[in-house]
Formats: C-alpha cells, sequence, structure tokens
C-alpha cells in the first residue's frame, strides 16, 4: 500500500521527529551530537529550510522547520543521508541507522509554535538530564535564552521571539517565563512501537529468507548476512530476538 502523502502546512512550518531504528540510540559521543547539528547547520545554510528549534537526544531528535524554497522532505533525506553515511563509517557498520521516514506534524498558528518550541525545550528536563532547559548542551534554549546579546543565525530565533515582543530582551525574558511556567503541552512525540512476539519475529525471518532456512545465516558471507539483519532490524525485530531465533552472537546484530 503506498504511504500517504505528507500533510502539507499552510505556515510551512513543521515540528519534526526522527529516531534511531528499533530505539537504538544515534549518539553515543559529544562527536556524534557535534556531527550531526554541524550537518542540521550546514544543509539549513545551503537549502531553504530555517531550523527554528532543535533538540537532540540520544536516540531520537526534534527539529522545528520552516520551509521557504525547499521542502522539509529533500532536507531530511539530504540531513538523514549524510550523517548515516558518517555514522556507519565512524563505527564500522552497515545498514540503517534511523527508523523509518521522519514524523512530522504541522504548526499552523502561534499559539501552537510556542508550544512546540516549549515541548521540545523540555525534552531533557523530562528525560531527568539537566535541572534547567537551558544547561542541556543539544538543543537551542541557550541560543533562545541569549538571543539579546549576540547575533546568532542559527538556530532562527527572531520568528518566534518576534510573536512574543517587538524588543528582543523583553522577549527573551518573557519567553524565558513562558518556558519554564507549569504546563501540560502535549506534542508529536516518540510512541513506543509494537513489541513483537516471538511467533511473529519467527515468521518475518522465515519470509525475508524465502527459500533459505534460518540455519544458513550462520554460513552466509559477512555482506549477505548483514544486509539481511539490517533488514529484519527494519522490521522491528529487536538484536535479542534475532538471536536467539538464528543462534547468531548477539553482537552480530546490525
Amino acid at each position: 500500500m503506498p504511504r500517504k502523502p505528507r500533510e502539507k502546512s499552510e505556515t510551512g512550518i513543521y515540528h519534526v521527529i526522527v529516531r534511531g531504528i528499533g530505539q537504538q540510540d544515534i549518539f553515543h559521543e559529544r562527536d556524534d551530537f557535534h556531527r550531526y547539528l554541524e550537518t542540521v547547520k550546514k544543509i539549513s545554510l545551503e537549502s531553504g529550510v530555517s531550523v527554528l528549534g532543535y533538540c537532540l537526544m540520544t536516540n531520537h531528535v526534534h527539529l522545528l522547520l520552516r520551509e521557504n524554497d525547499d521542502d522539509i522532505s529533500v532536507f531530511m533525506k539530504r540531513l538523514g543521508v549524510s550523517y548515516a553515511y558518517w555514522y556507519n563509517w565512524k563505527y564500522e557498520r552497515v545498514g540503517h541507522v534511523f527508523q523509518d521516514r521522519f514524523k512530522s506534524e504541522c504548526v499552523e498558528d502561534d499559539v501552537y509554535l510556542l508550544t512546540v518550541i516549549r515541548y521540545i525545550h523540555l525534552n531533557p528536563i523530562k528525560a531527568s538530564i539537566v535541572n534547567k532547559p537551558e544547561e542541556y548542551e543539544w538543543s537551542s534554549c541557550a541560543a533562545y535564552y541569549k538571543a539579546d546579546r549576540n547575533s546568532i543565525t542559527f538556530p532562527d530565533t527572531t520568528t518566534i521571539l518576534g510573536i512574543i515582543q517587538k524588543e528582543k530582551k523583553k522577549a527573551v525574558e518573557e519567553f524565558k517565563i513562558f518556558t519554564e511556567e507549569d504546563n501540560k503541552d502535549c506534542c508529536l512525540d516518540c510512541e513506543e512501537p509494537k513489541r513483537i512476539t516471538e511467533s511473529e519475529a519467527y515468521e518475518i525471518i522465515k519470509k525475508i529468507l524465502k527459500d533459505k532456512s534460518i540455519t544458513q545465516l550462520q554460513s552466509m558471507d559477512q555482506d549477505t548476512r548483514n544486509r539481511i539483519l539490517s533488514n529484519l532490524r527494519n522490521h522491528g525485530l529487536s538484536l535479542r530476538q534475532i538471536s536467539r531465533i538464528t543462534g547468531l552472537p548477539f553482537h552480530m546484530g546490525v
């Protein structure tokens, strides 16, 4: 069945989430966070897509994007391909890095735009990583809190701060108050995928192997086996399920 076309935003603004395949971490070291963020910045400057906000968690990313000339699908494809290529090279692995295509929701008015940026910035608080949102290094919150003291062009803080106040210093002060007040914001989030049972996993493996037996996986050449393992991960099987059913060592999963 063909995928439904992505819903278009009247404002051109979208809240986007991309996550690691099988809920795996996509950032392990500072260098990984830095590389992804630099890639976001580079592609944003080269394209017609503005980044209004972001938060990089270990296994998923929130982006607040505004289309100008380029489509966000083109932006996200370039970003995903670039980071996955570098990630696979760095960690000497093959296969997909991100889970399926990215998720997005349209942001159609100023009220919801403010809600989304707060929701994004509070992710590290909800995960108990930091006590104050501006302390998290890999989100745009600090850029907003310091926007009246510098001329940062990435991320674009002017759009959202301009909604609050024309005078930047006052806008930043009110933005801080708004961000830190009690709320029950509910926005697009990472939903837990349906857990696949052992019997379902077994049937998926048989279907992908077609006319080959499960035991043949152990004697396949590495490239062929890695492609099959990557395909199994794309279908939602966990590394432990693959290891239990195929008899392959856990560390051979991809």
